[in-house]
């Protein structure tokens, strides 16, 4: 069994982005050399999120409005992990409803998506330095 390690580095310049990491993550497959298995992505930080879903512009922009309106950044005093001096309470709640990672299965050597699927990178307290992981395994 084959395993492949690689990790992309984001800042973003605005604090909420969406970033489709798709051909980033088929170069990794590629590279791997992996014919048949999974491969993991993962986002390891708590306020960034990775997703699947439509790369369509009006999509992004609907879950940006609809995460603002379960998690709004303000007032910051809403939210109780605030009181540490931070001001991302919301975005560790955006990560929540987004999600951690994803695994997509590696058929001939490829992401084996089904239509449309794209895969993204989620940042909802961005303007720093954050890391996506990488993991293939597999034949």
């Amino acid at each position: 069994m084959k395993s492949y390690r690689k990790e992309l580095w984001f800042n973003t310049p605005h604090r909420r982005d969406f970033i489709n990491i798709t051909p980033e993550v088929e170069k990794c497959v590629v590279e791997s050399g992996v014919k048949e298995g999974l491969c993991l992505v993962n986002a390891m930080h708590i306020t960034a999120s990775i997703f699947i879903n439509d790369d369509e512009h009006g999509l992004h922009q609907d879950f940006e409005r609809w995460l603002e309106e379960l998690a709004p950044e303000k007032p910051y005093s809403r939210y109780m992990h605030n009181r540490t001096g931070e001001d991302n309470g919301d975005a560790h709640l955006k990560r929540q409803v987004m999600g951690r990672e994803v695994v997509v299965a590696i058929t001939n050597g490829k992401l084996d998506f089904g239509p449309w699927e794209q895969i993204f990178y989620g940042e909802f307290d961005g303007r720093r330095n954050k890391r996506v992981l990488i993991k293939i395994i597999g034949e």
